[in-house]
């Protein structure tokens, strides 16, 4: 027997499978997915491996084919049906298939189990008090001790026996020997929710809710498992919906992966799931140690839990009999992986789930434009909640012109009508959110007194604005030099866009001293429990204003908050990017989505230099459907995803000589091997960022409405790039319709 392996070096030219002879004390112990040690090469290093397939004939010369050396105790195996995932990935994004196969792998080695000591007391009553009397008797305290303790109660913890008795192991021991009492050990799994209690209680659901399950579910139980798209607006109950799919499934005997784009997220989600399902819900996510990320995986394996939640990498959990994959949240660009392969988590989430003959929910009260449009085109099933659960009425939205704010003297980043609504919140006792969607986003130049922005003339997104002086467009590479004086009004007043979320903290605190200030950004929430704390502590009205980036807007339902101000739409709005006024929408309609969840009336402020552009006016509006039938004819317009599809080509080199030539011979192979089929090659153009780490970096794209050419045009030019030498001092990476330009 021999079995196919894929040894654990990311190399291209070693992206291929090994045959090894099965030694016979291995064959009914091996399967696949094992991570083994196989001697490799000429000196026959042990390297690790893992097993793809098996094969009862051999392809090479039998007596050049080595003999697996042993399987690995340390590593964790991979589940059959995410090996092949693993190779779906590869052929979709690139790279390696130990990379991909890395990526499936979300617990890397094993890890010791967590073990829990009992005591338990062998002799009957009679027999015990005997026993004590002697060891009085003799003087031996800490035995007769310990046995007076197991009279009263016959199984004890050690640990207890140990902290509260103070008695040592070798006390425990001696009486062991004597068979007085047996040391009794179980594996216990470390549970990262703590102290908290399931709660079953009846929900009403609403008729559009109600319609949204009984789709879902009529198809599924005619095993038509498919795709489907909940457009519901903010406070519609999607998060209800979801718990009722996965209760189904779960009686059915089958185990749900749902997944949030953010582990600030997790607190308040992972707790409205665990009052439905008690303990058969776990979490999986980057804060957990490894012992906890471990067992978790360990009660996925054993079927000892029906929901797993977390972040992207929850994809992978290897559930027996995986029946269900909500993706919430879907449109959110956490769920595409910046590593090798870089993945989406929603394509990928398909792929599995067909594999698995399972069913994918995609659920946003802002439907990624991507997803939208395979809705409209009939590839995911459409379910739409257009009205809130418990009849609230969705946030009256204000825009402010911040045009006028500045003309009539007002250089706060707070405008007039927000420090207004801000005191009449403070005095009701209401609460408040103040959101700056800054993260991720290049610097624009922009004018503050008629809002022009400057913009690449050929490819319709703003400059960004660089160090040495320049603004650069990272999509075609054209630069010019820095405007001193709008083009537009010829005012001085044009600059960079910039601010940040402790300057608005401070600015807050000096107009409103007597206000609680809460801020929410990467710097306070970098310990383990950093998000749960100021989460709780808002919950619990122990703050009048939150102030934070975009964590704070994401799906959090806080009942006091009655007013939501956003800041800045325009650091969004104009970024580098054709996705700026998607994300700006999504932006704005899911903060104002935080106002008005409770009892009382809910209000949201948008700031902005650019009052009348499209994505402002929708989301004010709330009017989701005029958005994207605008956005879309954008994309038509310019050839975009979803209507067209890109490859981004990201190339990387020490140095800049050698990287100019490599991208010049990418470029032209890409040219001849697109032949008849209409392919737009861009580039090669400086990403956002030209040089890190002494790294000159280029970036090429191919746009085309086939997304299969772009795989075949991937796959030559992977083998163009392994058979030529002169690329092996490049990183080359393939990025499948980038969610930025980077």
């Amino acid at each position: 027997m021999f079995a196919n392996i894929i040894v654990d070096i990311t190399h291209e030219k070693l992206d291929k499978i090994f045959q090894y002879r099965v030694p016979s004390h291995m064959e009914g112990e091996l399967s696949i997915g094992m991570e083994v040690l196989v001697p490799f090469g000429k000196g026959n290093r042990m390297t690790k491996g893992y097993v793809v397939d098996f094969s009862e004939n051999c392809d090479y010369d039998l007596s050049k084919v080595k003999e697996i050396a042993e399987i690995s105790r340390k590593g964790m195996a991979i589940e059959g049906k995410l090996v092949a995932l693993a190779a779906w990935m590869k052929e979709h994004y690139g790279g390696t298939m130990i990379q991909a196969l890395k990526t499936v792998l979300p617990i890397k080695q094993k890890e010791q189990a967590k073990v829990k000591k009992k005591v338990r007391l062998l002799l009957n009553e009679e027999e015990g008090k005997i026993k004590l009397d002697f060891y009085l008797h003799k003087n031996q305290k800490a035995r007769a001790r310990l046995l007076a303790a197991l009279l009263d109660e016959p199984v004890l913890d050690y640990e207890l026996i140990n902290k509260k008795l103070n008695i040592t192991l070798n006390v425990v021991r001696a009486l062991e020997e004597q068979g007085v009492l047996s040391i009794e050990s179980e594996q216990v799994y470390r549970n990262p929710i703590q102290n908290r209690k399931q709660q079953v209680k009846d929900i009403c659901y609403t008729d559009e809710q109600k319609n949204a399950i009984e789709c879902f579910w009529g198809d599924y139980q005619k095993q038509q498992y498919g795709t489907y798209l909940i457009h519901g607006v903010t406070g519609s109950g999607k998060t209800e919906v979801y718990m009722e799919m996965i209760a189904r499934v779960a009686a059915k005997g089958r185990q749900a992966i749902v997944l949030i784009p953010e582990i600030a997220l997790t607190f308040q989600t992972v707790m409205r799931f665990y009052r439905r399902f008690g303990d058969r819900v776990s979490i999986m996510n980057s804060r957990l140690s490894a012992g906890e990320r471990y067992d978790q995986m360990m009660r996925a394996k054993a079927g000892e839990i029906d929901v797993m939640i977390g972040p992207r990498s929850a994809l992978f959990t290897p559930f027996p009999n995986l029946g269900l994959i909500v993706i919430d949240e879907e449109h959110e660009n956490t769920y595409k992986s910046e590593q090798i392969p870089r993945y989406h988590a929603r394509e990928t989430a398909i792929a599995r789930a067909k594999l698995e003959q399972a069913s994918v929910i995609l659920g946003s009260a802002t439907p990624s434009v991507e997803a939208m449009y395979r809705a409209k085109h009939g590839e995911y099933k459409l379910l739409e909640l257009h009205k809130r659960s418990g009849n609230q009425e969705m946030a009256q939205v204000h825009v402010v012109d911040l045009r006028k704010e500045l003309r009539d003297g007002n250089r706060s980043i707070l405008s007039r009508k927000l420090q207004q609504m801000i005191a009449d919140r403070l005095q009701k006792k209401e609460q408040i959110m103040l959101f700056l969607n800054r993260r991720g986003y290049a610097g624009f130049i922009s004018c503050r007194e008629c809002g022009f922005v400057v913009k690449c003339p050929h490819c319709d997104v703003s400059l960004s604005y660089h160090r040495n002086g320049k603004m650069v467009c990272h999509y075609c590479g054209y630069e010019q030099e820095r405007v001193q004086i709008c083009p537009e009004c010829g005012s001085r007043h044009i600059g960079e866009f910039k601010a940040g979320t402790q300057q608005i903290e401070e600015v807050v605190k000096k107009h409103f001293p007597e206000a609680r200030v809460l801020r929410m950004d990467l710097d306070t929430t970098r310990s383990k429990d950093g998000h749960e704390k100021i989460l709780a502590a808002f919950a619990n009205e122990e703050a009048d204003i939150l102030v934070g980036t975009q964590m704070i807007v994401k799906g959090h339902d806080f009942p006091n908050v009655t007013l939501v101000g956003i800041l800045a739409a325009d650091m969004s709005l104009y970024s580098n990017d054709y996705r700026a006024g998607e994300r700006t929408f999504q932006l704005l309609t899911q903060a104002a989505g935080r106002a008005g969840r409770g009892a009382k009336k809910g209000e949201a402020l948008i700031q902005t230099y650019s009052p009348k552009h499209y994505a402002i006016v929708t989301a004010a509006a709330q009017d989701y459907e005029a958005f994207y039938e605008e956005e879309i004819h954008y994309r038509e317009l310019m050839g975009y995803p979803p209507v067209d599809n890109l490859l981004a080509i990201l190339v990387s080199c020490e140095k800049e000589a050698l990287l100019e030539t490599g991208c010049k011979y990418l470029k032209e192979f890409a040219v001849r091997i697109r032949g008849a089929e209409e392919v737009a090659i861009i580039g090669p153009a400086s990403p956002g960022i030209g040089k890190i780490n002494d790294v000159y970096r280029k970036v090429l794209y191919l746009k085309t409405e086939k997304y299969d050419t772009l795989i075949k045009m991937k796959n030559k030019l992977e083998q163009y790039i392994e058979v030529n030498p002169g690329f092996n001092p490049m990183r080359i990476q393939f990025d499948f319709n980038p969610m930025h330009i980077s």
